[in-house]
């Protein structure tokens, strides 16, 4: 039997934060629509359930008291409650469930719907397993690469009428964002520049041949704005250096993804006299 705390990674005494930001992490990695391992629909559902009973304080008390079989009917033990009555914990021990008349025991939600409904859009992956869904309105709307990055506010006729809204920090291109009574569609522009990959960034940095080898110092572009760094000397062409935390926020989290910076050194077409000396009196030192 499962351990709802040992399967999202958390102690017992958890705070409710810890136990968001470990289902976030979790679901992330296991959606069947991104990892595609055998295991990964089977490892989505088992976070999932944990995250349900784990967020909510009534269900969470009843499973710290008597463990996972307090949601399933029928269940080790003899465990199944009434079948005239429909509750799980009468004639177990002379229990009571006074004081846990709200609580749902019977069965858990679709893994999927409290994925969404923890995100607040649809899967960012592209899909929900071929699921079908309740058809509902869905509106187009095209974000400059910036826009995404860093959110924004949109004004826009749904069903009619104007509506603004704002677009979560961090949206990627193809991500569906869920309203109220509309989905929109988000497509994003290309950066003239940077290179998007998840919430990570990629960026190609030229540098001259003499700072390669000498090593120095070089401005690079963020989506945060300009830093300075350190060139080693002997650096290579394709050489990658990991800002960390400079990357895209994700949506509705204060995680942020990495920039990835490449260094191609830059060869000109064509040299002086002078320069062509220089080079071959460098290729007889090395």
């Amino acid at each position: 039997m499962a351990d709802y705390y040992d399967t999202l990674g958390v102690a017992k005494g958890a705070s409710e934060q810890e136990i968001k930001t470990a289902y976030r992490r979790a679901a992330l990695k296991w959606h069947p629509d991104r990892n595609k391992t055998s295991e990964a629909a089977e490892k989505f559902k088992e976070v999932t359930k944990a995250y349900e009973v784990l967020s909510d304080p009534k269900k969470r008390q009843m499973y710290d008291q008597y463990g996972e079989s307090a949601f399933n009917r029928g269940g080790p033990g003899g465990f199944g409650g009434s079948q005239q009555t429909g509750n799980p914990f009468e004639g177990f021990g002379g229990f009571s469930s006074q004081g846990f008349e709200n609580v749902d025991f019977g069965g858990f939600s679709d893994p999927f719907d409290i994925f969404e409904q923890f995100f607040g859009f649809q899967s960012p992956f592209g899909g929900r397993g071929g699921r079908r869904r309740q058809q509902r309105d869905v509106y187009e709307i095209t974000l400059t690469f910036e826009e995404a990055v860093h959110g924004v506010k949109k004004t826009m006729i749904v069903k009619g009428e104007e509506k603004s809204f704002q677009i979560p920090a961090g949206v990627d291109n193809n991500m569906a964002i869920r309203f109220s009574d509309f989905d929109l569609q988000v497509k994003v522009k290309p950066h003239p520049y940077f290179t998007r990959k998840g919430q990570d960034i990629y960026f190609e940095k030229d540098i001259s041949y003499p700072l390669a080898v000498l090593g120095g110092t070089v401005d690079v572009q963020t989506i945060y704005g300009t830093i300075r760094l350190k060139i080693r000397p002997g650096t290579q062409s394709g050489t990658m250096v990991k800002l960390h935390d400079q990357g895209i926020a994700y949506p509705q989290s204060n995680r942020k993804g990495d920039e990835y910076v490449i260094y191609k050194i830059n060869t000109p077409a064509r040299v002086s006299g002078r320069a062509k000396e220089l080079l071959n009196e460098l290729e007889g030192e090395i």
